[in-house]
């Protein structure tokens, strides 16, 4: 199958061509850089063909995907950058990233007939009550405007195509970029104590696991909205702060703290980020393996 995926300097991106490759489908991968930008490790996402693409750009974005005229698009580039999205100032970017660039690959993906997979977030709920969200839930209310722009995504792709996948995760992880894991290993180095929020509620997501069911979800035809972070149980950040300092041998205090007692974050953060996975097995799609060995499997490859 060919199949062109968009954000492989992200964190998900890399995953998901190496997995792509080892399965032996064609992948093209893209990003706006010029080049190849992300982890430097040699695996195939390295070497795979690649395209330069701004995806806020539509004569771009329909050309390059009607040159390659792949069987399936996967889509998880976006703007990630919660707090900075709430700036006056970033608004129109983050508006022409997450919502009119998705509207404009899946106008292109109708065009050339492919199927697509795009990569979602529990920020498109209102992240109130104790209950897991449903991936069918249609009771939407972004608390911030990060979250606003991906549900905006979200209507564009399951009003503009028939054939498509919306996956809604949460609290990322992977090899390359930026994430949860890396800052607190490098805070917890430097500091005997530090402080983390407890009355968020969620699980995380290793993009390694995620890349596998994305992949092989793009085998099938089995389509709709679907719910995929790793299992183990919700957990607060706290928790999840606690087992990384754990597995990794710190022993620096970890103090838990309410969001209002932490406070900093300009955007506002769901209190409830559990998402109800079940849709994934009734489906015939494996579960994502158990948060804590997902967490030990990547400090082993990241070597932090």
């Amino acid at each position: 199958m060919d199949i062109f995926v968009t954000g492989v300097g992200g964190q998900l991106g890399h995953d998901l061509v190496n997995e792509l490759v080892r399965r032996g489908h064609n992948v093209t991968g893209s990003d706006i850089a010029p080049v190849y930008s992300g982890i430097a490790d040699g695996s195939a996402v390295t070497t795979a063909p690649y395209v330069q693409l701004d995806i806020t750009d539509e004569q771009a974005v329909k050309r390059v995907i009607g040159e390659i005229r792949p069987d399936a698009v996967i889509h998880p580039a976006a703007w990630t950058a919660v707090d900075a999205a709430e700036d006056e100032e970033n608004r129109p970017k983050v508006e022409a990233i997450n919502h009119l660039g998705t509207k404009y690959i899946a106008e292109a993906v109708r065009e050339v007939g492919a199927k697509m997979i795009y990569i979602s977030t529990d920020y498109v709920f209102d992240g109130k009550g104790t209950s897991p969200r449903q991936p069918d839930d249609k009771n939407y209310a972004p608390l911030n405007y990060y979250g606003l722009t991906k549900l905006e995504a979200e209507q564009e792709v399951s009003s503009i195509l028939d054939r498509y996948f919306i996956v809604r995760i949460a609290w990322a992880f992977g090899l390359n970029g930026n994430n949860f894991i890396k800052t607190m290993i490098k805070v917890g180095k430097t500091h005997d104590t530090v402080r983390v929020v407890n009355d968020q509620i969620g699980t995380p997501t290793y993009m390694y696991d995620l890349a596998i069911l994305l992949s092989d979800m793009a085998e099938t035809e089995k389509y709709g909205y679907y719910h995929a972070t790793n299992e183990g149980g919700y957990i607060s950040w706290y928790d999840f702060c606690v087992e990384i300092y754990r597995q990794y041998g710190l022993d620096t205090n970890v103090i838990p703290v309410t969001t209002e007692e932490y406070g900093l974050s300009k955007a506002a953060r769901p209190e409830n980020s559990r998402l109800d996975k079940s849709k994934l097995t009734e489906n015939g799609f494996t579960s994502l393996p158990v948060w804590q060995d997902a967490v030990a499997r990547y400090l082993k490859e990241a070597q932090l």
